[in-house]
């Protein structure tokens, strides 16, 4: 036998074996796990990707044949590739998209509360349904984050749900309260956007 046959066995001998404690490690830390509950999941951070990681939530759950409710709190009525595809599920999918867009498209503050006030009314009486496994909150951080919902009523609908409910909330600058709630927060972080080099919204990508 060669050197480098010694030395690939060697090699390979060692990564055996810490491949074996690794696994002892993660077979008690999962063992260790006994709890099962609704979690209260955040997505936030300026980079992309918050809403679409929260879909693709929809769309596992949708596979193990559970209902989904998508609550849709800024953006308009645009069709969206996510809701094509998921539309296919009609039988245990409801999407209710109650934004008129973003508030540099409408301009108008009353409006914008109005729209916030009608998704938050749809999204509370899905978060009081047992039938719900998931209900996906998309941009409602950006909702709380110019005062159209008052975050104390959000927060006491969050805490009231089903014990088993799973929520996703979605946009940038969550509020601290709502992180201190909640079980999962992943921030999106910004490293490089094609938008800044000139590149525009493209289908399936962005929508």
């Amino acid at each position: 036998m060669t050197d480098s046959e010694n030395e690939g066995n060697s090699l390979d001998l060692r990564h055996q074996e810490k491949m074996r404690r690794r696994k002892e490690i993660q077979n008690r830390e999962v063992a260790g796990k006994s709890v099962e509950k609704g979690l209260l999941v955040v997505h936030t951070g300026p980079g992309k990707g918050k809403s679409t990681a929260a879909f693709g939530l929809a769309l596992r759950m949708l596979g193990h044949g559970r209902r989904v409710v998508v609550v849709q709190f800024i953006k308009g009525a645009w069709q969206t590739g996510e809701r094509v595809a998921l539309a296919r599920f009609d039988d245990l999918l409801e999407w209710h998209t109650m934004g008129e867009g973003f508030t540099w498209e409408t301009q108008d503050r009353a409006r914008d509360i109005a729209a916030c006030a009608r998704a938050w009314d749809v999204a509370r009486a899905a978060l009081a349904r047992d039938d719900v496994a998931l209900v996906i909150l998309d941009e409602l951080n950006i909702a709380l984050r110019y005062d159209h919902l008052p975050l104390d009523r959000v927060l006491a609908g969050l805490r009231a749900r089903p014990a088993m409910q799973h929520v996703v909330v979605t946009g940038r600058n969550a509020k601290l309260d709502l992180i201190a709630d909640a079980d999962l927060v992943t921030e999106m972080t910004l490293v490089k956007h094609h938008f800044r080099a000139g590149v525009k919204s493209q289908e399936g990508i962005e929508f």
